[in-house]
Formats: structure tokens, C-alpha cells, sequence
């Protein structure tokens, strides 16, 4: 970092004809039912009208009308039969619905959840009293073929088994263990960690549990499996030529507004911008690497060695990875924000380090006119003939609400089930903080598919404006 008298803002005309007139081949129309149109019928894209037209309500200040209520209710019963369904039937569903009814898998739940934080917890206290340096230092060689069976339990997960060879330790005399082994491994054997570990260990013989895990692997892979790494590497190699074309096409741009403005200011572009540590303000969970950035020089600010920010690009394979990676943008700008406007910041990129003016990075918004100028998403996707409305996210809550997940429930037991049963889904929608994303998520959709760009298109528009110019 250094010190920063003052920096001069850039000339934005030129770009911002360019994003004007970049065709939007992803945008969504304001109005949901003019969105959904011949599709309506579908249970998902129902709930959507549904849901913004309870949002517009509360929007006005106005209590939503009851037939909106009744419509949202229906088709939420209806997406909720529809997930039952044996010829349609959505894996994550059935097993949060089992999950739901069955105390066995409530335990195993719960218990998996906290298992990364045990096994990290149980593989300390083994390294304290087994690992392999210890081991060599062991004083006897049965101590040592002991101390080396724990450690292999530990690392293999076999925690039924490392309990058992942790009792014979305790229990061996021929093993002489010193004080230090002794207290650990009673240490070990008492831990809770490892109790829960153990029991976690015999439930996922149940049948009941395997059936629920088989549901979740239906999903995907397991995160670590080779399959889940294949389709990380195929995924990587997808985005990075997604992020090719984007490149090509900024690389364009900046050679457009190099020749128009001439000896006034230069433009460059660079490529894995990550922010630094030194911007004062919370890094969790916002975006901290952007993928291409265009950048501009004025000639004659008096710190022309720094450069300001003049377009941040995020290049993404699928208009649903738009969707989820908006809120980390979203927080992402609001981080560089809080740069002060009097300092340069050093930047890490692909083309290295880069100086960036705080001046520039604060003045960055979150609004929508500051967005439409500022930010883009590139991407090389076909723009679907009907795009998906509802996100899997407003999904996924809508389904597992309690009330969901009860009525659900009568039906899987063949009993009555009431769609009014599902009257509390409505109001925790209206009036809960934590569904504020789901009322809002067409508004949300819209906002960010204005953001969306082709890479082909946007090239087309930069020879569009080179060609007025």
C-alpha cells in the first residue's frame, strides 16, 4: 500500500455505449407471467407467479389477496406430489423426508454433521499418543506394534476397532506403557468425540441409513470420491474456457477504448484478480478473486503509476451458476467498498501485481444502475427456451419446511393430507427474515440475468461501436 493524493475519475462514454447496445439474449421480462407463459401449468414455474405476486403486494404496503395465498398453496401441494412421485421422484426430497420421520436417520443426521470436527478432534489425540515419531521412540517393540495398530485405526476410521486396540493397550502389561501413553489413551477412550464417532460408525449398518445415503448419493458424487474429483477437473476446464472467451472479448473492448481515447488514458486487462487482506472489512463468504477485470490509466492523474477499476467480469458455464454466485458478488463489491479512497492497494493477478487506486474501489455500488456499469457476467451458454424460474435454493426451502415435510409425510403414509396443512409455509414467506430471499427471488432472478452477457455477443458489440466511431 501507499499513499494517494487524489485520482482522476476515467471517461466512461464509450463503455458504457458498449454495455448498452451488448445484446441480453438471458433477460427475463419484469413482469413473472409474461416469464413463464405457456409453461405455467408446471408446479414450480406456479409458485413463482404466485410468490411475486405476493412480493408486489407487500411491496405496495398491501396484504396479499387471498386467492394468491390459495394459488400458492396449491401449487406447493402440488410440487410436493409431484417430488413423491415414482416416475419423478426427487432423491434429496425423500431423503429429508425420511430424515424427517424416522428417529434412527434424525440421529445419524445429526451425528454426520459434526463428524468432520470429531475425526479431526480423535486424529489429534491419536498423533499426541501415536504418531509415527512417537512410535520410533517407543521403548519396547509390543508398545510400538501397538502404538502403530492405533494410529492405523485412526487413519483408516475404523473407530469401533481403535477403541477395542486402545483398551488392550490399557490392559496389556507386556506393553509397559509410560504415564503420558496411559493418561492418553484413557483420555482417548473417554472422549466424546470418538463416542460419537463409534455410534455414527454402527448406524450406517441400518438399513434405514443406507437406504437415506443411497437417496443422497443419487444427487452426485461424495465430495473426495474420484467420480467428484473427475467432475471438479471437467468443471475447472469448462470455466477456464468460459473465461477464455470473456477475455478475448474485455482484450477487445480495451483496444477499442485504447484507439478512442488516445494519448488520455490507457486500458488493460487482467485476469485472477485477487483482493488483498489489507482492504479493511469481513472476507467471509464475499467474492475475493474475479476472474477478468478491465482497468484504466489516466495520463494525467497525478498517481499515474495506479490504475482504476472500470469493469469486473465473472465468467460462468450455466446461467444457474449465475444465480448462486450473485450473493458472494454481491458481497464482494460491497468488500471493495471499503478500500479508502487516499491509499493504493496491491493487487495479485495472473499478469501480476497490479496497483490499484482506493478511490476507484470505493466508489463501487451495489444498486442496479451501478451494476448495469460496473459489472458483467460472460457467459457461452444457449439462452433457454424456458429458463428456470424458480431456483433450486427457494426449492429445496420451500420443500423442507416442517409443514412441507409433514404433509409430505401423510401422503408417503397413504393418509389425508390437507393442502391447508400448508398454510404456515405461506406466512413464514410473508413474514420471516430468513425467506426474505425466497419472496424476493424473481426480482433477484431478473437483476441478475440483466448482468448476463454472451461472450460472442458482447464481442459483436464492441465492432458496433468501433464501426460508429
Amino acid at each position: 500500500m501507499s499513499s494517494l493524493v487524489k485520482s482522476v475519475p476515467p471517461s466512461p462514454s464509450l463503455l458504457d455505449e458498449t454495455l448498452n447496445v451488448v445484446a441480453r439474449r438471458y433477460r427475463l421480462p419484469p413482469n413473472a407471467d409474461a416469464s413463464v407463459g405457456a409453461i405455467k401449468t408446471s408446479p414450480a414455474t406456479a409458485l413463482v407467479l404466485a410468490i411475486e405476486r405476493a412480493r408486489e403486494a407487500v411491496a405496495r404496503g398491501e396484504a396479499p389477496a387471498t386467492a394468491t395465498r390459495d394459488a400458492f398453496i396449491d401449487a406447493l401441494a402440488r410440487m410436493i406430489r409431484e417430488a413423491l412421485r415414482d416416475e419423478s421422484a426427487d432423491p434429496v426430497f425423500q431423503a429429508m423426508l425420511l430424515r424427517h420421520r424416522t428417529a434412527v436417520i434424525r440421529e445419524y443426521a445429526s451425528l454426520s454433521a459434526h463428524a468432520g470436527r470429531d475425526r479431526r478432534l480423535i486424529h489429534a489425540a491419536v498423533n499426541a499418543i501415536a504418531h509415527p515419531a512417537k512410535q520410533q521412540r517407543a521403548q519396547s517393540g509390543p508398545l510400538r506394534d501397538a502404538l502403530a495398530r492405533l494410529h492405523a485405526c485412526a487413519s483408516s476410521e475404523a473407530w469401533s476397532e481403535l477403541d477395542d486396540v486402545a483398551r488392550r493397550l490399557i490392559d496389556a502389561p507386556e506393553t509397559a506403557n509410560p504415564l503420558p501413553v496411559q493418561r492418553g489413551l484413557a483420555q482417548l477412550r473417554e472422549n466424546p468425540a470418538l463416542q460419537r464417532l463409534r455410534r455414527l460408525e454402527a448406524l450406517a449398518s441400518d438399513e434405514r441409513v443406507r437406504h437415506y445415503r443411497a437417496l443422497w448419493d443419487r444427487q452426485g458424487p461424495r465430495p473426495g470420491s474420484s467420480l467428484a474429483v473427475a467432475r471438479g477437473a471437467t468443471a475447472k476446464q469448462r470455466g477456464a474456457a468460459v473465461e477464455a472467451l470473456a477475455t478475448r472479448a474485455i482484450d477487445a473492448l480495451a483496444r477499442r477504448l485504447n484507439e478512442a481515447e488516445g494519448s488520455f488514458a490507457s486500458y488493460r486487462v487482467v485476469n485472477s484478480m485477487r483482493v488483498p487482506a489489507a482492504i479493511p472489512a469481513s472476507h467471509e463468504r464475499a467474492k475475493t478473486e474475479w476472474d477478468v477485470v478491465l482497468l484504466r490509466q489516466a495520463k494525467a492523474a497525478e498517481n499515474a503509476a495506479a490504475w482504476d477499476v472500470c469493469l469486473l467480469v465473472e465468467a460462468k458455464a450455466s446461467a444457474d451458476s449465475v444465480t448462486t454466485d450473485f450473493p458472494r458478488l454481491l458481497r464482494g463489491l460491497d468488500l471493495l467498498a471499503h478500500a479508502d479512497k487516499d491509499t493504493v492497494y496491491l493487487f495479485q493477478t495472473q499478469q501480476g501485481t497490479v496497483r490499484l487506486n482506493g478511490a476507484s474501489l470505493r466508489a463501487l455500488r451495489t444498486d442496479d444502475a451501478s451494476l448495469a456499469r460496473t459489472v458483467l457476467y460472460c457467459c457461452d451458454a444457449p439462452a433457454e427456451a424456458a429458463p428456470r424460474v424458480l431456483s433450486a435454493a427457494s426449492r429445496m426451502q420451500l420443500l423442507s419446511a416442517p409443514a412441507s415435510l409433514a404433509f409430505a409425510g401423510a401422503l408417503a403414509q397413504k393418509r389425508h393430507a390437507d393442502c391447508a396443512d400448508l398454510e404456515p409455509v405461506w406466512h413464514q414467506l410473508l413474514e420471516a427474515p430468513r425467506w426474505r430471499a425466497v419472496l424476493d427471488q424473481y426480482a433477484t432472478l431478473r437483476e441478475v440475468r440483466e448482468l448476463m452477457v454472451h461472450a460472442e455477443d458482447l464481442l459483436a458489440a464492441v465492432s458496433v461501436t468501433a464501426e460508429n466511431g
